[in-house]
């Protein structure tokens, strides 16, 4: 049986940015990953590092990506420097295109919200007119229906297959392992230690973290968590390579650093379904196409689904086990953004064994408001 400091279920963004985290820190830490055909959020990420719409009514929530935001810089840079892989991190900001007065209005009036709630310089979220989008984008012509966009200048985008790779590098730099293929089945407690059975044998830490995305639910309740979370599929269109033409990225568009523009992305409940629908599919490319009409020429290249990991609110949870000391939740629908507090904040927070009470709003235990009568 095998044995570490922590146990970290998931190796996705979440699960491996927390476990970066607690490794820099010197703790021991194993990684158990599922199979390549598990239905992995991280690898069907549109990429964005992004504050706008985060945390509307929920100010912790809003606090903590902005935190994320100013993490980030560092954060890319660390991970380049310990791994040697560019993660095509760009913080040149990042806009919400408006199709109508409708949607300008509406996105205008969150985008206040945003700025009033968190305390915020009026430069850090404002509406663009659409005179001023067009001289942003230069040669870059505007469809007729754009009215303007929101723009904030701290946002930006990565590359997230990257951004997962050196993190799993930069683990192993520090003493960490990552068992691939090797999901976590049963979960028991005894003496003080998580023993995880898995098809490849035991593990066995004091210590265990949670991050397994949309199969965080049903491991959670191994260890007395009862967690509501629900997949939701978003599929991503993506162009052959073109000469860059967008300065930034914008939320449903962007530019990679290699060409290719990235169309997404879908809402559907569609249970753990990936399939792709193009009758959902074929509406992102029209608003595409009628916000940056350039792009009616550009040939698509794939389409891909993936699965959102959302809770009741669409806000992360980070909780501990009242029964079983020593283990932890996290799971978000954010793994990207906030993947730089994960590595830093959070581990940091719970290296000592203990979240503060500063975590108290992410709690799960908000979900548990009696109904009306």
């Amino acid at each position: 049986m095998a044995s570490a400091d922590v146990l970290v279920l998931g190796g996705g963004t979440v699960g491996a940015a927390i476990a970066y985290g607690l490794a820099r820190r010197g703790a021991a830490v194993t990684v158990l990953d599922g199979a390549d055909d598990d239905a992995r959020a991280a690898r069907a990420n549109f990429g964005l590092v992004w504050s706008q719409s985060k945390g509307v009514g929920a100010p912790w929530y809003q606090r903590w990506t902005l935190d994320s935001l100013e993490r980030w810089p560092g954060f890319a840079a660390e991970l380049a420097e310990l791994t040697g892989i560019d993660l095509h991190y760009r913080r040149n900001g990042g806009l919400t295109y408006c199709l109508g007065d409708a949607e300008f209005d509406a996105r205008r009036t969150q985008m206040e919200r945003l700025r009033i709630q968190g305390g915020l310089p009026e430069d850090h979220a404002r509406m663009l007119d659409r005179a001023e989008l067009q001289s942003l984008l230069g040669r870059v012509r505007l469809g007729d229906r754009v009215t303007g966009a929101g723009l904030c200048p701290i946002d930006g985008h990565v590359d997230p297959l990257r951004l997962l790779k050196a993190l799993h590098a930069a683990l192993l730099r520090n003493g960490g392992t990552v068992q691939a293929a090797t999901p976590a089945r049963t979960i028991r407690f005894k003496g003080g230690s998580f023993t995880v059975d898995t098809p490849r044998g035991r593990f066995e830490a004091p210590r265990l973290v949670i991050a397994a995305g949309n199969g965080a639910s049903a491991l959670a309740e191994q260890v007395g968590l009862h967690v509501p979370i629900q997949p939701q599929r978003g599929q991503i269109l993506v162009t052959e390579r073109l000469q860059p033409m967008l300065p930034m990225a914008a939320s449903g568009l962007r530019q990679s650093e290699e060409g290719t523009v990235l169309i997404g992305a879908t809402k559907e409940d569609a249970g753990m379904d990936r399939g792709t629908v193009l009758a959902h599919a074929a509406p992102m490319a029209a608003r595409a196409i009628a916000t940056i009409p350039a792009l009616r020429e550009a040939r698509l290249v794939r389409n891909w689904a993936g699965l959102r990991i959302l809770t009741p609110d669409g806000n992360p949870v980070y909780a501990e086990s009242p029964q079983f000391p020593g283990a932890m939740l996290a799971t978000c629908h954010s793994g990207v953004t906030l993947a730089a507090v994960h590595a830093f904040d959070l581990a940091e927070a719970w290296a000592p064994g203990r979240l503060p009470d500063r975590f108290a709003p992410f709690h799960h235990r908000r979900f548990n408001v009696p109904q009306a009568a």
